[in-house]
């Protein structure tokens, strides 16, 4: 049988909202997302025929499905991330579950951090980008403001101020977040810095035996009309010397995005950018935290921390009024007997081993600002073993950027931001995603 063969979008003829370019260069549309399969179609002959199947089949299964999984929207029909999903089903069904029976919710609060931290893992290891953990930030913030509102608030116990008070901490949260999603601050390329020439004097790089201490170099003929000394670093980037100034100070050459970076830059590949001061790959957020945005990643996490707290301590003063705060989350008496109560009492624990794990967060970027080291800089100090460790390795100093207390939060909360709004459009909805 003969498949169609779809037709690429012609220039003058715009997608409608429920048409996509697929994988594949061709038009498609989403009410035909299972015809012409023929990866599926492939691994379905294969099974039935009891044949082996090939090695990439699934994966290219697995992309078929997330390229043909869309909804409708202006100007083309968009993706949806597979990755989105299952904290959307697995949350309340984990949560209604451990509201059963307190060994079912002991068993459930323990394997759920658990399967998150190896889930993690997993992608931090193929350094993909995923919709997992933004999604399950978001779906647990308004999931437990959802339960707060239906099951707590009708109690009674909770007065209009409190519920007000609730409610604007998850609002700003919320435009918090937003305004950390707008950007980290990339690095953009200087033509004036740009290579124009490659001279090489030898083999090509790839067959390249020659060393300068170790390392590979190569002559390039830059822009200026200088020859620049370059030498591969440790971390992958490129360090460039010009010639005859060897004790001149380096700049830094990221061979991917192929432009000059400043001091502290560094390169994310899960984003395939380079970032400005860049301190880590957030997962939380599905973003760099850098120059631009770190002050807000920071008032990200301290409002998400007080509204936290704030719910849990109204929680459980109204599922185990007559016990402390304190003392409630280890010790309620008679929380299981209604469903109501077990599930709120459940969702508190929930949020306070998640609020745990952000306080834990915070602390640590509060003491890599007060000496003056971002993340990464930090992990390049363990790893090269020219940081001082203290405290059983929770504050590391590199003793490069940092002078005082004072200083190092002074030069935090007035460093500039980089970024040139005309030359950057505000994101779109689905962009901030």
């Amino acid at each position: 049988m003969k498949r169609g063969v779809h037709k690429p979008p012609e220039p003058d003829d715009p997608l409608c909202c429920c048409e996509y370019v697929d994988r594949k260069g061709g038009r498609n549309h989403v009410a035909a997302c299972c015809c012409d399969c023929e990866d599926l179609d492939d691994a379905c002959d294969r099974w039935l025929k009891r044949e082996a199947q090939k090695p990439d089949s699934l994966s290219r299964v697995v992309d078929s499905v997330s390229d043909r999984l869309r909804v409708p929207w202006i100007q083309g029909a968009k993706r949806v991330d597979l990755s989105l999903l299952p904290p959307l089903v697995l949350l309340p069904v984990l949560l209604r579950i451990a509201a059963l029976h307190i060994l079912l919710g002991v068993v459930v609060l323990t394997a759920l951090p658990g399967l998150v931290l190896w889930y993690y893992y997993f992608t931090h290891r193929k350094k993909g980008r995923t919709l997992f953990f933004l999604s399950l930030a978001l779906f647990s913030l308004g999931y437990m403001y959802y339960l707060f509102i239906t099951e707590i608030v009708p109690s009674g116990d909770v007065t209009s101020t409190q519920l007000a008070t609730v409610t604007m901490g998850v609002i700003l949260t919320l435009v918090s977040l937003v305004h950390t999603k707008r950007g980290p601050g990339y690095v953009k390329p200087r033509l004036s810095e740009t290579h124009s020439t490659v001279t090489y004097h030898s083999p090509l790089p790839d067959k390249d035996s020659s060393h300068l201490n170790g390392t590979r170099h190569q002559v390039v003929i830059a822009n200026r009309g200088t020859a620049v000394l370059e030498h591969k670093t440790s971390d992958g980037a490129v360090e460039e010397v010009p010639s005859g100034q060897m004790g001149s100070k380096k700049k830094s050459w990221c061979p991917w995005c192929r432009t000059v970076r400043p001091p502290r830059a560094g390169h994310c590949r899960i984003c395939s950018a380079c970032i400005q001061r860049l301190d880590h790959h957030c997962v939380w957020i599905n973003s760099c935290v850098g120059r631009a945005n770190h002050r807000s990643f920071l008032m990200t996490l301290l409002l998400f921390l007080l509204t936290s707290l704030y719910g849990i301590s109204l929680v459980l003063r109204t599922v185990c009024p007559r016990q402390n705060v304190l003392i409630a989350l280890l010790y309620c008496p008679g929380v299981y007997s209604q469903y109501s109560s077990a599930l709120c009492f459940t969702c508190a624990w929930y949020s306070s081993i998640v609020t745990g794990g952000m306080l834990h967060l915070l602390v640590l970027q509060l003491i890599n600002v007060s000496y003056n080291v971002t993340e990464r800089e930090a992990r390049l100090a363990l790893r090269d073993k020219t940081g001082r460790t203290l405290l059983w390795g929770l504050i590391i100093d590199t003793g490069v950027y940092s002078q005082s207390f004072r200083h190092n939060w002074a030069e935090f909360l007035t460093m500039a931001d980089n970024n040139d709004p005309s030359e950057r459009s505000p994101p779109a909805f689905t962009e901030l995603v």
